[in-house]
Order: structure tokens, then sequence, then C-alpha cells
């Protein structure tokens, strides 16, 4: 099997970097494990605050519907975060002030929303909190098990039944503005949460649940048939086991799953994530890259991986594969010819390129344009 490019990682880096070279005209393969970061995608791109044209295009072709408007998210806890490029059912504010009287609306049962934390967060800031629980029967079996009574469960169930929350919505409004919903509408069909916002006679806000992340699994579905749609090769529940390497050039990988075939390919793209992932691992003594062994920006001495009160930064969590100005990983000092590294994998080591789902897309597109460059040079 042969490609123009072979991407290690499924998650936002590899996918955002795959539908680039495909539009591109390049033949790509994808190889993802299965879970990854989008399964925790808070819905906001933090480190994203120039006005971003290329990747809302991107998305917006993708059926992923994004908005820009620099200012502030409602958090899960009551507090609020700095925001600008979002998902479309992410509400952005010009200040830490979303309304005088807020409505909180959760389900019986469901654990992974903290409706009395966020009125208390809401409640410092000097905002009038109510709760109010729908009780719904469609969702009586989910909340038979606890283990069922989770964000996609309950989003794959709300999808049908959505109008039923906003009529007992409309019965419990009283005098508020505001009313705050989990995020747990729209796995499949995204015009839902605006349905929602036009039917209910009040200011409707979205907030994050605990993992996993319904906005998130809802990107990484319409992305992925983007990417097919486009003509590329997605390998799910597959691993690299292998890679051959000389002289500083990748020529093909081994996965799990292919393990009779090589892959080959003129450029890869290394996005296979962070810890989480499994595209940083450790041991005792060093925290290494598994499949090409690259060098990987660390303290040198163990203790000074982790900081020893819990709630601390974490240094370990900025560690990530060393690179060049252009992104070719680099292997005891020297850079790899025709690997690049995109995404989480790259930690803290690119500052300028943000963090998080920032991070992720704009080095996935600025690998994508490096290895564009070199073939026209």
């Amino acid at each position: 099997m042969k490609f123009n490019t072979v991407i290690i990682g499924g998650g936002l880096a590899g996918l955002a970097g795959g539908i680039a070279l495909q539009k591109a005209g390049r033949s790509t393969a994808i190889i993802s494990t299965g879970q990854n970061a989008l399964h925790f995608f808070s819905g906001s791109f933090e480190s994203v605050e120039e006005a971003p044209q290329r990747i809302a295009a991107l998305f917006e072709e993708a059926g992923v519907r994004l908005h820009y408007s620099p200012g502030v998210r409602l958090m899960p806890l009551g507090t609020f975060r700095e925001a600008a490029l979002s998902l479309d059912d992410v509400s952005l504010f010009p200040t830490p002030k979303i309304g005088k009287k807020a409505l909180i609306v959760s389900f019986r049962g469901y654990h992974d929303f903290f409706a009395s934390f966020l009125a208390e967060g809401l409640e410092k800031q000097g905002m009038a909190c109510r709760i109010e629980w729908l009780d719904l029967p469609e969702l009586e079996l989910l909340g038979q098990s606890p283990s069922e009574m989770r964000s996609v469960q309950i989003a794959r169930t709300m999808d049908r039944i959505w109008e039923k929350v906003v009529q007992e919505i409309r019965n419990w409004l009283q005098d508020e503005d505001t009313v705050i919903l989990p995020q747990v509408f729209g796995l499949r069909y995204n015009t839902v949460p605006d349905r929602i916002r036009q039917a209910v006679p009040a200011n409707v806000v979205f907030v994050g649940t605990l993992p996993p992340s319904v906005p998130g699994i809802r990107t990484q579905m319409l992305l992925k048939r983007r990417y097919e749609l486009l003509g590329g090769t997605y390998l799910m529940g597959d691993e690299v086991t292998e890679a051959h390497v000389h002289e500083g050039t990748v020529h093909s990988i081994v996965t799990k799953n292919l393990d009779n075939h090589f892959i080959e390919a003129e450029h890869f793209i290394l996005a296979s994530g962070g810890f989480f992932s499994k595209g940083l691992k450790s041991n005792p003594f060093r925290i290494y890259e598994p499949i090409f062994g690259l060098d990987v920006e660390q303290a040198s001495d163990r203790s000074g991986w982790y900081h020893p009160e819990f709630m601390h930064d974490q240094p370990y969590l900025a560690y990530g594969v060393k690179t060049d100005d252009t992104l070719h990983t680099l292997c005891e000092g020297k850079p790899m010819k025709n690997l690049y590294a995109a995404g989480s994998i790259l930690g803290g080591t690119r500052p300028e390129m943000g963090s998080g789902a920032g991070l992720a897309i704009r080095s996935a597109l600025a690998a994508v344009d490096q290895i564009l460059k070199t073939e026209a040079e």
C-alpha cells in the first residue's frame, strides 16, 4: 500500500491534516487506534485568537459550524474562560456577565453535570439561580444503570425528544432571562441546539459535561465523513507496530491489523497524541515516543516531571517531541527528512502554536503547508 502521506493518529490534528491534503490532490491514509482527545473537546479553540478564515472554511465544508467572537465562555463550575473561535452551540460573551437570573436544567440521575456547583459559581458573581430536574420516561431505562446515564447515551435520546425538553422548560420558566443546559444535544443532528434556542423565550446557554464530549464526538464523525468523501483511507482501530527508517527518512510502517503489508509514503505526519492516546509513554527513567524513538523534551531528573501539589500545573503535561522550525521531528538531534509532528504530541515545545485544539489545528495545517512546499520545490 502506497500513499503520498500517511498520518498516524485520527484525532483533530490527523483529520484536519488529512482533509487539507486530500483537497490538495494528495492521497493519504490515517491510522487511528480509536478514542482520542476529540472525545474531550470543549468546543472552543482557546489558542486561536486571530480571525481564522482558513480553519472555519475547512470545518464548514465538513458540516461543522464555527463562530468567531472574542470573549469568554461559561465553564461547568460557573467560572469563565477566554475563548474566540468555537463550535456554533458554544455561547460566547463579551464579558463574564450572562444575565441576571438563570434557570439551570439537568436530568434526574445524571451525575456528569454539576448543576449545584454551576449555580454556586454564578451566584458568587451576583446571578440568581434556580435548578430544575428533568424526569422523562424515555430516560428511565438509562437511569437503571449509572454506566448508561452518560452524555452520549442521553444525547442519542435527546435527538428524538428535544421538543419535550423545550416544553418542560417553557412550563418552568418564570422571570429568568437565561436557561442553562448540559451539552447533550445534537449528537447526530447539529441543528437541534439552534432549534432549542429558537423555541425557548430566554437566552439558552449550553455548558460542558464530564467526558465523553457530545460536541467532540459529533465533530469527529463529521470530519471523518468529510475526509472519506474526499477519498481518504481511514484505518480505524489499528496501530503502528514498526517503522522502517534509513538515514533519517521513513520509508514504510507496519500496523497491527496489516502485519503482512508495508504501508509506504513519501511523507509521514505523527499526530498520535500525548500520554492519553499513548503517543508518549514513560517508565521510571524516561519519557519516550514509542514508534520512531524521537527526541522528547523533558526534565532529566524524574522529580522534575511533576509538582507535589496535585492541583498545580504538572510539568510532564507540557512535554512533547522536539522539532525544528518546520515541524520536522528530531531524532538524536537531527531532523527526520519526511516525518512531521502535529497536535498534542508536541506538548508545549511549540508555544507559538498555542495549546489544546488550537495547537492541533494550527500545527496540522503548518505540516501540510510544509509538505506541499517541499513538493513544489
